[in-house]
């Protein structure tokens, strides 16, 4: 969740990162094909977090997200759980479940959907939080593709509880806050971390709660590596832990070039610091000139 320039971002690699890794997937087929599909009944296995503990044991295969393995979905559905954790409303879980692992009944050959009402109560006080954190609410969640309540359809817990979108404000990623920092702090910074690099980014993604960025080739500069391969950076991968789970305002346009630093941590890059790299501000002057001079 990067601020604004999450939404542009998701514009721009909705088929391929956006929709797969943090929404886990799309109709690959409409819902007419869907309901053609050979039903399947599988047991709701233990490692599927997102739906442990709900009112039934099995689901149907596919899904109502076009998954057509447990793999599948056990690949996706993580990514939903830190929304059911903000607790932005009663029914998340069952809502997501419903779309994830639907029930399945021998006697019914048609999946059996969220109700329209259960989809609208959840947008209402989740697509607040998921906004908040860069994430505006998914076209394949439009409410518009479920059923009017029906008795075929899951409902609401409760239809009479009226909820409130949350209040809760993020708190900003630590390597996003804004810290002054005079010519010897930059170079103690510099000289802490195993790699600077200068990016305009590509593409962001989430997997398993952190920011997973890919940044532009040709964009890319080197200013220091230190135990980081070529094999590292032939196609370089950062990561900002728990990127899930906190804003980065300070990375929020997506023409922008950043310096980020970090440390290579079990084989992958993890971004400690990064700062929006304005040419003319008097720090980035600062920062140009002490790498110029950097001496650890």
């Amino acid at each position: 969740m990067l601020g604004e320039c999450l939404i542009i971002l998701a514009a721009l690699v909705i088929p391929a990162v956006y929709l797969e890794e943090l929404h886990g997937g799309v109709y690959q087929f409409s819902q007419t094909e869907l309901f053609h599909k050979k039903n399947s009944c599988k047991t709701i296995p233990s490692t599927l977090l997102l739906c442990n503990d709900i009112e039934y044991n099995e689901m149907r295969l596919p899904n109502l997200l076009g998954h057509e393995t447990i793999k599948e979905v056990l690949q996706q559905a993580n990514s939903w759980i830190p929304l059911v954790h903000k607790q932005c409303h009663p029914d998340t879980k069952k809502f997501l479940c419903s779309l994830f692992a639907p029930v399945c009944l021998d006697e019914v050959d048609e999946p059996i959907e969220p109700c329209r009402s259960l989809c609208e109560q959840v947008k209402e006080s989740c697509a607040p939080v998921m906004l908040a954190f860069g994430f505006p609410w998914p076209d394949m969640l439009e409410c518009s593709r479920f059923p009017v309540d029906n008795d075929l359809c899951i409902p609401l817990s409760n239809p009479d509880q009226l909820v409130h979108p949350t209040q809760e404000v993020p708190k900003v990623c630590d390597a996003c806050k804004d810290n002054e920092e005079d010519d010897n702090e930059i170079v103690d910074n510099l000289c802490k971390n195993d790699f600077a690099l200068k990016i305009k980014v590509k593409e962001i993604s989430y997997i398993n709660g952190d920011t997973k960025i890919i940044p532009e080739t040709k964009s890319k500069t080197i200013y220091k590596l230190n135990g980081v391969t070529e094999r590292d950076l032939k196609k370089t991968v950062l990561w900002l832990k728990d990127g899930l789970q906190c804003t980065c305002d300070e990375m929020n346009d997506i023409n922008a070039p950043y310096l980020v630093m970090g440390q290579k941590l079990g084989g992958n890059l993890v971004i400690t610091s990064v700062k929006r790299w304005q040419r003319g501000q008097r720090e980035f002057k600062r920062i140009s000139r002490s790498i110029r001079k950097l001496q650890c």
